[in-house]
């Protein structure tokens, strides 16, 4: 063979291992960095968990009635389950990470609807004393009625703010073309939507609200839009971010990325924030 062609080839195979061995290593990088956020994901939720079975626990000492006592040591069993699953599934489990963090918002609108019910027993029980506080004569007992009440309501407070953490449903990623149109493969879009509800929640406030979006590639990185936001003590990049006037209703929204790089087929992985809150996550494919 010709000294000058088996220089070439050889020069050529060369090039070909050090493209094999840069993209091995950014693939790494990638998988490292979706397990880190996946672990802290995972972590996030451990502690809604761990939260939520221990706001059932303290809400059953301000109840006097035992069906309800029984209920609510009901949900906080299954809670803790879901807790223990929790700790046992892997955080590159997506399937049951997935299915967990579902029935961690189940969770969280069973427990929103306790405290509600516990509420109206409460202002009832308050009525009640304030109409026995009338016919009492001594102001040390009244006084000591008064710090019980006040604690009750400062320990409802928290756990309304637990409640009032929004949750983001029918999330949707949609390539589109120039005219607007959806594509289905993701190469052909010139623009990229993603649509979801924030669901209606009549315990959080009203009010203005910056609404995060993450789009991370099947390679692991995030579609870039231009900032960060802080997310369990960390800065993480945005792709899409919107001020919205959420009132407590039903709220349906639809942000876009334009496209200004090559993407292809695989799994995408929307994920919205809010509040400092993760509020929703779906993954979706796309034909290569």
């Amino acid at each position: 063979m010709n000294k000058k062609i088996l220089a070439v080839i050889i020069v050529l195979l060369l090039a070909v291992i050090a493209f094999l061995v840069s993209s091995l290593f950014r693939e790494k990088q990638a998988n490292k960095d979706m397990q880190e956020l996946a672990a802290l994901d995972k972590q996030e939720m451990e502690k809604e968990y761990q939260n939520f079975a221990a706001q059932y626990s303290e809400m059953k000492t301000f109840i006097n009635n035992d069906s309800i006592i029984e209920q609510l040591t009901a949900e906080q069993e299954r809670t803790q389950k879901l807790l223990e699953a929790l700790k046992r599934t892997h955080a590159s489990d997506v399937a049951e990470i997935t299915r967990l963090k579902k029935e961690l918002a189940t969770v969280r609108a069973v427990l929103r609807s306790y405290i509600l019910q516990i509420d109206s027993l409460n202002r009832l029980n308050q009525d009640l004393m304030n109409e026995n506080d009338r016919v009492r004569t001594e102001l040390e007992q009244s006084n000591q009625q008064n710090q019980t009440l006040t604690s009750e309501k400062a320990s409802l407070s928290e756990k309304v703010a637990i409640a009032a953490q929004l949750d983001a449903t029918n999330i949707t990623l949609t390539p589109l073309n120039k005219k607007g149109k959806s594509e289905k493969y993701m190469k052909h879009g010139k623009s990229l939507g993603v649509s979801f509800t924030i669901t209606k929640n009549v315990t959080a406030a009203n009010g203005v609200r910056m609404v995060y979006v993450r789009v991370m590639t099947p390679e692991g990185e995030v579609l870039d839009g231009g900032g960060t936001f802080e997310y369990a003590g960390k800065q993480l990049a945005w792709s899409m971010k919107k001020d919205i006037e959420y009132t407590g209703e039903e709220t349906p929204l639809t942000l876009y990325w334009t496209v200004s790089e090559y993407l292809g087929g695989g799994q995408y992985n929307v994920s919205i924030f809010c509040d400092g809150q993760a509020i929703g996550s779906r993954n979706f494919t796309f034909q290569k």
